[in-house]
């Protein structure tokens, strides 16, 4: 149950939606508690983009030690067009989502040389934590604004808030990705955001009808395994009367690239 924290102050409530917001003088953090139905028009519009094989693996293995940003750049055949798919990435939308895990697995908590800042807002969710204090340094010198979504009172993104006007914590009850963007839309103004998380989070999103279009190039290669992760992992349906969890595609464009390489561009019908 969903209790309010101490010293908080109202901002507003939606009557007719259901949802409220409260601001902790104490901790300078934006707690959020909703309640109710969530229009969909209130939410910004989403696409999933990722960089796949033939076979719908989007890493190269079962282990955290393989990573197809490191791998992929290795194998012939494979790395001559795979520049393809960072260049497209370079036009996606403004708020990009993703998480913690994969931050770490990129390496932020340990690198030293920064990047150019570039005009991006990160969406990142990060319960357990995978992100720590440099981490979160890094990122803030990264990017334009990072949004840290957590269930984790704890997380080290508290203990380096002060030191960063683009750090914002939204810290929830219980992660309800529904709601988180619906609150990313209305204080920030997305109109439009990128998901680029892991196979089990984009498996929530597509259970919770929150993929409005698919974006993905395809490698050419093949990975296999049952354990590797592939685009949407999570629970599978266990009969016909969840059939309408499963979303049907419009194929919006087919892109032939260099080197073997295919870009396909869905539309979610609904």
């Amino acid at each position: 149950m969903y209790r309010e924290p101490d010293n908080t102050y109202k901002l507003g409530c939606y009557v007719d939606n259901a949802f409220e917001f409260y601001f902790s003088y104490q901790t300078d953090i934006l707690y959020i508690y909703f309640s109710g139905r969530i229009p969909m028009n209130e939410r910004p519009v989403t696409t999933l983009f990722m960089l796949e094989s033939l076979d719908g693996k989007i890493t190269s293995g079962n282990s955290d030690e393989l990573d197809p940003d490191k791998d992929w750049c290795l194998i012939d055949g494979v790395r001559e067009g795979l520049h393809q798919y960072y260049e497209i990435e370079q036009t996606t939308d403004l708020y990009s989502l993703n998480t913690g895990r994969v931050m770490d697995k990129i390496g932020v908590n340990e690198r030293t040389e920064y990047h150019d800042r570039v005009p991006v807002t990160f969406i990142i969710i990060d319960n357990k934590p995978h992100l720590n204090g440099h981490g979160i340094n890094y990122l803030c010198h990264w990017v334009n604004r990072l949004i840290l979504v957590t269930t984790n009172s704890g997380h080290p993104a508290f203990s380096v808030r002060d030191k960063f006007e683009n750090l914002d914590i939204l810290l929830y009850p219980e992660l309800d990705l529904e709601r988180m963007l619906v609150d990313i839309r209305s204080r920030y103004g997305a109109e439009r955001v990128t998901i680029q998380s892991g196979g089990s989070l984009n498996g929530l999103f597509l259970r919770n009808d929150l993929i409005d279009y698919v974006n993905v190039v395809i490698a050419p290669l093949l990975v296999g395994g049952k354990d590797t992760r592939t685009l949407i992992d999570g629970r599978s349906i266990t009969s016909r009367r969840e059939l309408s969890k499963l979303k049907a595609l419009e194929l919006i464009e087919c892109n032939r690239l260099e080197d073997s390489y295919v870009q396909l561009i869905y539309k979610v019908i609904r």
